[in-house]
């Protein structure tokens, strides 16, 4: 097979791993996401529940309302529902993972970055582009191995945020902006 097909062939290939990180990465990052915004949430949630229970047993105790100590032992329920459901998932300990998943993915994505820009210099030869894909391959499985299993929700923003937001693409004038004159292509 002639030498430059064979490096077309790897770069497609390459390109295409390269595309599924970018989803992957961007998928664990809006899962982290999500996640952190529904801890947020239930924690708010508990200290609510919490306030307005202790402010029933103080006015059940000193005032002679009955009605109030009714409710304030219905919410003092849902609080305890909602302690015992929670106490099987640590969320912030699974965003955490979402976010050390993605920081992996982060730098598998750069790597195959780098990689096909050594393709396109012509820096590397057949067989060094083969060692350094199945490196990454075996990077990515590792990464993989150990990752979260992500939402839906998660996967819906990524598709917004890549093909709509655009948010790993930019400009040469937005990319200028953050370089030194010396640096920049645009003048």
């Amino acid at each position: 097979m002639e030498h430059n097909s064979q490096i077309n062939i790897l770069e497609s290939q390459i390109r295409e791993c390269f595309g599924r990180v970018v989803w992957s990465h961007k998928t664990q990052e809006k899962c982290a996401d999500i996640l952190n915004r529904r801890n947020n949430s239930i924690k708010i949630w508990q200290i609510v529940l919490s306030a307005i229970t202790t402010t029933g047993i103080m006015i059940s105790v000193f005032g002679e309302q009955r009605w109030i100590g009714i409710i304030t032992a219905l919410i003092s329920a849902s609080l305890f529902a909602l302690n015992t459901y929670l106490k099987k998932y640590d969320i912030g300990q699974i965003v955490q993972k979402h976010v050390d998943c993605a920081s992996n993915l982060w730098n598998v994505r750069e790597s195959y970055l780098s990689l096909l820009a050594d393709i396109k210099t012509e820096k590397l030869n057949v067989d060094e582009i083969i060692e350094k894909r199945d490196m990454l391959q075996k990077e990515l499985f590792n990464i993989y191995k150990g990752a979260p299993r992500s939402i839906s929700r998660a996967y819906d923003e990524a598709t917004k945020a890549l093909k709509s937001s655009e948010e790993l693409t930019f400009t040469d004038k937005e990319i200028d902006i953050f370089l030194p004159k010396e640096l920049r292509k645009s003048i």
